[in-house]
């Protein structure tokens, strides 16, 4: 039985106070002995893979194997090690800007082969590392160094883009929600395929206070909307609003109003293969809608790196080639 503390390394942790980061590491180190007792996996089966970034530092943080690779590169350097070593644990940490700018090619194919590895992106919204710059998730017109007029381009939403990815599993939630991303990171290892945790984060330097229309104690029961397989769509500080459909979309309603009661609202599914009604639940913002928080998309597919070596076990078990000296021996030999 390993405890958080077994997977606290012995370096100090270089994230400025008060940054989003420090809650996520925290869960992601609580998480693991869950996962470690379910799947039977000591911690040598563990490995922590990254890019660039401030996020990116968290590799040195965890007492596993770890790799801090370049920028936007994380997730082919995942790739390569879970279809080479498909017996390991593979959790991969990048940011807004590693995972959806340079990195976004390896990003969106990574989630359309459903290659069976973990994805915690931390989205603040900037570049932090290079000192606040906007990136693909910033808010349309955010000031920033590389924007000092405001941004003049739409932001990716993550959520939308998994989905549109034909992605198998998506959740998202806030920095600060400890217990809930543990318990997301645990369902995410359970998931066979990609699995993608967007974690809304802070960074106090440079974008602080970017999630505060939905993070701040005040607001966040009425403008969030936290999501369980099987449950109501209900929210709000009085446990008074839900969702339900009109027409082809989505509406808010008010439990008691208008002859609306808690059986008109709607059950969240995550589990069913259609995406449409997931699609539109990534898709709300304020102020009309809730964010919606917690796991919004698990199913069953297959995996690339489980295709890839039953491939690999049914040509090796048909060859005439087994080792280099079969190989020099076939075709056309001389002997001299």
């Amino acid at each position: 039985m390993y405890t958080a503390k077994d997977f606290k390394s012995n370096q100090e942790v270089r994230w400025c106070p008060g940054c989003g980061d420090h809650a996520v590491l925290a869960a992601l180190q609580r998480a693991l002995p869950t996962v470690s007792e379910e799947a039977g996996l000591p911690k040598e089966k563990f490995v922590v893979v990254s890019g660039i970034g401030c996020s990116s530092r968290l590799p040195y943080y965890m007492d596993t194997y770890g790799f801090h690779s370049i920028h936007g590169r994380a997730t082919a350097i995942s790739t390569g090690i879970k279809v080479a070593r498909p017996e390991l644990s593979v959790w991969q940490a990048c940011g807004d800007g590693d995972a959806l700018a340079i990195g976004g090619n390896h990003f969106i194919h990574a989630i359309r082969r459903n290659i069976d590895i973990n994805i915690v992106l931390f989205n603040n919204r900037i570049y932090g590392l290079t000192k606040g710059q906007y990136s693909p998730t910033s808010k349309l017109g955010a000031i920033t160094k590389t924007s000092p007029y405001g941004t003049v381009e739409p932001p990716f939403n993550p959520g939308s883009l998994v989905l549109g990815a034909k992605g198998t599993f998506f959740a998202r939630s806030l920095d600060m929600d400890l217990k809930f991303n543990e318990e997301i990171m645990v369902a995410a290892a359970r998931h066979k395929g990609t699995s993608v945790m967007e974690m809304l984060t802070n960074c106090v330097i440079f974008n602080d206070g970017t999630h505060k229309e939905i993070s701040d104690p005040a607001v966040k029961a009425d403008r969030t909307l936290v999501l369980r397989h099987g449950e109501k769509m209900i929210f709000g500080a009085k446990r008074d609003k839900g969702l339900v459909l009109d027409g082809m979309g989505l509406k808010v309603v008010t439990i008691g109003e208008n002859g609306v009661t808690e059986d008109d609202i709607l059950v969240h599914d995550a589990h069913c293969p259609d995406p449409g009604l997931q699609l539109m639940l990534a898709e709300m913002k304020g102020p009309d809608f809730p964010v919606a928080l917690g796991i919004l998309r698990d199913v069953e597919a297959d995996t690339y790196d489980a295709g890839v070596n039953r491939q690999v076990d049914e040509v090796s078990a048909r060859a005439r080639i087994h080792c280099v000296d079969d190989l020099l021996r076939s075709g056309s030999t001389w002997e001299v």
